[in-house]
C-alpha cells in the first residue's frame, strides 16, 4: 500500500464497503459521542467521516489530535446506518473505522478557525494565508480560478491563437501607472522595470508575423489598492491579432469571455448582445466608463430647465463655461425620507448636497363623478389586469391605490388620450421638495415629462463641471438602483465602451497628455492630429461588466510618422520616443501590419464569477491595503551588501 494513501478523502463510496484503505489529510473537526470519537478527515478532494472507539489500538493516539493536525489513518470502510447518512457529502453513505493512525504534522493553537465561515480580521487572514486557504469557500475560489484560466487557455488555442511568453524584466513604459523599478548590478545607475503589461512585446510579435498571440500574463503596477484592484500585480488574458479592425477584435473575444462566464458563473444569465456605448455617452448616462447595466437608470442633462430659474445656485452656475445640470431619475424614490438620505450621501462625498424633486398624490383632492367618468373607458380593463378594487363615486383619491391609478392614466395615454391623461395627472399629483418651489410648476412639469416620471417617483440633481461631479453621480446612481430595487443582481451584463479620447488636459498645468493607451491609432489617422487634440478619438475600447472594467484594448498605431506626431502632441519629442520605445519604433519601419488586441483581467473575472466583493478573495497570496505581504514580510529592508552590489544609497524621508 502507498505510504500515505490508497484513496483521497473524496473517493470512497458505498461500493467500497468492506475494503481496507489508507487516508491522509487534515482533521477538520473531532466529535466525542459517549467515548466514541468521530474525526472528519479533509484533503483537497473532500471529507470522509472516520470513527474510532476504545477497542481500537489507535484510540489513545486519536484522543490527542486536534483540528488541523495532519494525520494518516488505516481502516475499514463501513456502511453508515440509515439515520446517520449525510446526503450533503459525496462520501456520506460510508464511514471508516480506524485501525491505525500516524501523526504526520501536529498543529499549534490556531490563530483563526478553518472549520465554519466566521469572519476574521483581514490582517490575521493574510498573515496566516496558508490556513485561510484551507477554508472551504476560499479553497473553492482558487479552484474556480484555476479552472477559469484553463478554460480561457483552451478557448484561445481552439480559435487558432498561439501562446507565447514575453519578458518579465524590461524597460519602463508609460501605461498609466507607476512602474516597479529593478536596479541593475551590471549597469550601475540604470534600472529595469517589471512590465505593466506585455504591450510592446505583443506588438513586436505581430511585426514578427505570428498573427495571433495570447498569454496568461503577469502584470506589475505600483498602484493604490482598492476592492477590485491589487496594489502590486495581477494576471490578464493578453491577446493581439494582425490585419484586424476593432469589430474583428470584439467578434473574437466576445464568445471567449461569454462562454467562460456561462460555464463558471453559477447559472446566472449572461447577456450575449453586447452594446457599444461611446465614452461620451457612458459618462453622461452613467457617470463612469464602466457602467453597471443591470441598473436601467440613465442620467440626463436638464440645464435648460434651470437656466434663468428661481434656483439661484444652479442658475448662476450655468453662467460659467463648461458647466451643466444633470438629473438622476429615481423611480419609486418619491419619499422625503429617501430624498433626504440621498442628500446626506452627497454631503458625505464632499458636495454641498444634492437637490431633488419628488411627486406624490395630493391627498387634499377628491375624486368626483366627472373624474370617474373620464377614466371609465379603461377602468374595467385595468381593474381586471391588476386585481384591484372598483372605485366608487365620491371616493377620495387619497384612498385609491396609487399604482392602479397610474396604470389607468397610462392606459389613457396608450389609447391616444394624451392630453386628457396629462390633465388628470396634473390634477392628482403634486411636486414636492425645495427645488420644485424655487423653479415653479411649469419647469418642474417639463422635467417630469422629459424624464418620464410619475407619482411616487423622484429625481436628483447635480451641477458643475461634469468631471468634478460625475464620480459622485455614478455612486448615487448605483445606490438609487440598489435601494429602490431596480438593479437585477442575478445576471451578467456586458457592454463595450468605445471612442475614448486620446488626450486630456491637466487642469492644474494646462498641458496635454495621453488619457488612455498611448499606442492607440487615432480615428482619422494623421489628419485627425492636425486639429484640436481634445477632439481626437482613438480606436480604444473597454469592456464593462456589472460595474467593473474587465477588458481594455485598442487598434494600435503602427505607422511611425503618426506615432511620432501623437507623442509630440503629448509633449514627447522624437528623441524621447526613440529613447523609450526605440525597439518598437524601429520595428515599425520594416513592414508593420495593422494590428490590435486587448487584455482581460482574470482576477476581476473570477471575482465576479465567485460573487466576491474584494479581489483579494480570489488571489492566492495577495498584499494588504498597504501593499505589504504580511506572511512573507515584504517589502523588506535590503542589507548593506545588497546595496553595495547595486551601487545604491538610501535617501529616506524624515520620519
Amino acid at each position: 500500500m502507498h505510504p500515505y494513501r490508497s484513496h483521497t478523502c473524496g473517493d470512497l463510496r458505498l461500493s467500497d464497503e468492506g475494503q481496507t484503505i489508507r487516508l491522509s489529510g487534515w482533521v477538520h473537526r473531532v466529535r466525542d459521542h459517549g467515548g466514541v470519537l468521530f474525526i472528519d478527515l479533509r484533503d483537497h478532494y473532500g471529507v470522509t467521516q472516520c470513527v474510532v472507539d476504545p477497542d481500537s489500538a489507535a484510540f489513545k493516539l486519536a484522543e490527542t489530535v486536534r483540528s488541523e493536525w495532519c494525520i494518516r489513518i488505516d481502516g475499514n470502510v463501513k456502511k453508515r446506518t440509515d439515520e446517520t447518512i449525510n446526503p450533503d457529502l459525496p462520501t456520506g453513505d460510508i464511514e471508516v473505522f480506524i485501525r491505525e493512525m500516524e501523526i504526520l504534522g501536529a498543529a499549534k493553537e490556531l490563530p483563526l478557525p478553518v472549520f465554519g465561515d466566521l469572519e476574521y480580521p483581514e490582517e490575521v487572514r493574510l498573515k496566516y494565508r496558508f490556513l485561510d486557504l484551507r477554508r472551504e469557500k476560499l479553497h473553492q475560489n482558487m479552484i474556480l480560478r484555476s479552472n477559469v484560466v484553463r478554460d480561457l487557455r483552451d478557448r484561445m488555442w481552439n480559435i487558432g491563437f498561439n501562446e507565447f511568453q514575453t519578458p518579465i524584466i524590461t524597460a519602463s513604459s508609460p501605461e498609466g501607472a507607476r512602474d516597479f523599478l529593478v536596479p541593475s548590478r551590471l549597469h550601475p545607475g540604470k534600472f529595469y522595470a517589471l512590465p505593466q503589461a506585455p504591450q510592446q512585446f505583443k506588438q513586436l510579435l505581430m511585426v514578427s508575423g505570428f498573427d495571433k498571440y495570447f498569454q496568461i500574463a503577469p502584470c506589475f503596477r505600483d498602484e493604490d489598492p482598492r476592492a477590485d484592484r491589487s496594489p502590486t500585480d495581477f494576471y490578464q488574458l493578453d491577446m493581439e491579432m494582425s490585419f484586424v479592425t476593432q469589430q474583428d477584435v470584439f467578434d473574437t473575444i466576445e464568445p471567449v469571455i461569454a462562454g467562460c462566464f456561462e460555464r463558471f458563473g453559477n447559472g446566472r444569465p449572461v447577456n450575449r448582445n453586447w452594446p457599444q456605448i461611446s465614452y461620451k455617452d457612458s459618462a453622461l448616462w452613467y457617470g463612469t466608463d464602466k457602467p453597471d447595466l443591470r441598473n436601467p437608470i440613465k442620467m440626463e442633462i436638464v440645464s435648460e430647465h434651470f437656466a434663468g430659474s428661481g434656483f439661484a445656485i444652479f442658475a448662476n452656475l450655468l453662467e460659467q463655461p463648461g458647466t451643466e445640470i444633470r438629473a438622476i431619475p429615481a423611480p419609486k424614490g418619491g419619499s422625503r425620507k429617501f430624498c433626504d438620505r440621498m442628500n446626506k450621501f452627497a454631503q458625505e462625498q464632499g458636495l454641498p448636497g444634492m437637490g431633488y424633486i419628488f411627486w406624490r398624490a395630493n391627498a387634499e383632492k377628491v375624486a368626483d363623478e366627472d373624474f370617474i367618468n373620464r377614466i371609465a373607458s379603461v377602468h374595467d380593463d385595468v381593474i381586471a389586469e391588476s386585481g384591484g378594487t372598483p372605485i366608487d363615486e365620491g371616493q377620495k383619491l387619497s384612498n385609491i391605490d396609487v399604482s392602479l391609478l397610474v396604470k389607468m392614466l397610462q392606459r389613457l395615454q396608450e389609447n391616444g388620450n394624451v392630453s386628457e391623461a396629462e390633465a388628470l395627472f396634473s390634477k392628482y399629483m403634486e411636486a414636492a421638495g425645495p427645488l420644485a418651489k424655487n423653479i415653479g410648476s411649469e419647469r418642474t412639469e417639463a422635467i417630469r415629462k422629459q424624464l418620464n416620471l410619475d407619482i411616487g417617483d423622484a429625481v436628483f440633481f447635480l451641477g458643475g463641471k461634469p468631471k468634478q461631479f460625475e464620480p459622485v453621480a455614478a455612486k448615487a446612481r448605483v445606490i438609487i438602483g440598489e435601494e429602490l430595487g431596480h438593479t437585477d443582481k442575478d445576471r451578467f451584463e456586458f457592454a463595450w465602451i468605445v471612442d475614448f479620447p486620446i488626450y486630456e488636459r491637466d487642469e492644474e498645468t494646462g498641458e496635454i497628455d495621453f488619457s488612455h493607451n498611448p499606442f492607440s491609432m487615432p480615428q482619422g489617422g494623421m489628419e485627425a492630429l492636425e486639429g484640436d487634440p481634445l477632439d481626437v478619438l482613438g480606436y480604444q475600447y473597454d469592456l464593462a461588466c456589472n460595474g467593473h472594467e474587465l477588458i481594455s484594448g485598442a487598434i494600435r498605431n503602427h505607422k511611425p510618422e503618426i506615432m511620432y506626431k501623437a507623442f509630440e502632441i503629448a509633449g514627447y519629442p522624437a528623441e524621447e520616443v526613440d529613447r523609450r520605445f526605440g525597439g518598437m519604433v524601429n520595428a515599425f519601419q520594416y513592414g508593420a501590419p495593422p494590428h490590435g488586441g486587448c487584455a482581460a483581467g482574470i482576477d476581476r473575472m473570477v471575482m465576479l464569477m465567485a460573487d466576491e466583493a474584494n479581489i483579494r478573495e480570489v488571489m492566492l497570496f495577495p498584499m494588504n491595503q498597504k501593499a505589504e505581504d504580511l506572511m512573507m514580510g515584504a517589502p523588506s529592508e535590503p542589507t548593506s551588501a545588497q546595496l553595495r552590489d547595486l551601487h545604491l544609497r538610501l535617501n529616506l524621508p524624515d520620519a
